[in-house]
């Protein structure tokens, strides 16, 4: 069965502390102080971007849903029994894991964490492949059906040219940059990218390619490197870019990336929102 984990486990708290700085009305800040940005109604049709990526995955062919979330974001299955059109096709499911901070921690440890406490709750997930995502991002129909396609490759990515994301320079250069060889195939990636670095990474047609977190995995082969990866001496996080850049290193050619240029409307700051009207 075609599998989704979509990573929404996060605090919301940069999207939360910008909301004064906009012109959106009272009612919609409210909903986004206490609800996780991707439950938010967005636009004229009010859905919030979660759904919308559902409906994308849906299209897509996916079938079963794994969503990562605070054990406390009960708000996830209300906002979704909303939509029962989502799931007028029986096949459709959407189960829940839960990130749980580790003893002596007073949060979660990052994204690398995240997948292993779900691999962990539903070990269907280490026995088979599945794609992930954040879900804070609105990934197209095309790009989720591209990781479903076969391939050589354990493992694939979809590298984004930088040059069709709709973001500011600024936003753009906190991205993950990533080297590919002539092949296609994943050799390193970059986190918060220098300037020199970003110069260093441009292919022989000047494009650079990023991260947006959109992944297929073979479970049994990522959950050594969740595993032993290391913890960020200021973030205090397991990050998975960490986990995948060791993961390139000792087993190269390994991870393929899928390059497309294509926007991915995001929900970072409260400021993204009136981008979706």
């Amino acid at each position: 069965m075609n599998s989704l984990v979509i990573m929404a486990g996060g605090a919301s708290s940069r999207m939360k502390k910008s909301l004064e700085q906009t012109s959106l009305d009272a009612t919609t800040k409210a909903i986004a102080q206490r609800v996780h940005k991707s439950l938010i109604p967005l636009g004229v049709s009010q859905k919030p971007l979660l759904v919308h990526l559902l409906e994308n995955a849906q299209a897509a062919g996916y079938e079963k849903i794994y969503l990562i979330t605070a054990p406390e974001n009960s708000t996830f299955k209300t906002v979704l029994s909303a939509y029962p059109s989502l799931f007028s096709n029986v096949n459709f499911q959407v189960h829940y894991a839960f990130q749980y901070p580790p003893t002596g921690h007073s949060k979660p440890l990052g994204t690398a964490d995240a997948i292993l406490q779900a691999m962990t709750q539903y070990p269907e997930l280490e026995k088979n492949a599945f794609t992930l995502c954040n879900g804070d991002n609105l990934y197209s129909k095309k790009s989720l059906a591209l990781l479903l396609k076969p391939h050589n490759a354990p493992h694939s990515l979809i590298s984004y040219d930088r040059s069709g994301l709709h973001f500011s320079e600024e936003r753009i250069a906190r991205f993950a940059i990533l080297a590919l060889d002539s092949e296609s195939y994943l050799t390193e990636i970059i986190e918060k990218p220098t300037s020199e670095q970003l110069a260093q990474f441009r292919d022989e047609k000047e494009k650079v390619y990023v991260s947006m977190n959109l992944f297929r995995f073979t479970g049994k082969l990522l959950k050594p490197y969740l595993e032993k990866c290391p913890i960020h001496p200021e973030r205090k996080e397991k990050e998975l870019p960490v986990a995948v850049g060791q993961l390139v290193q000792q087993q190269p050619k390994t991870i393929y990336g899928h390059k497309l240029t294509e926007n991915v409307p995001d929900l970072t700051a409260a400021t993204d929102l009136s981008h979706f009207n």
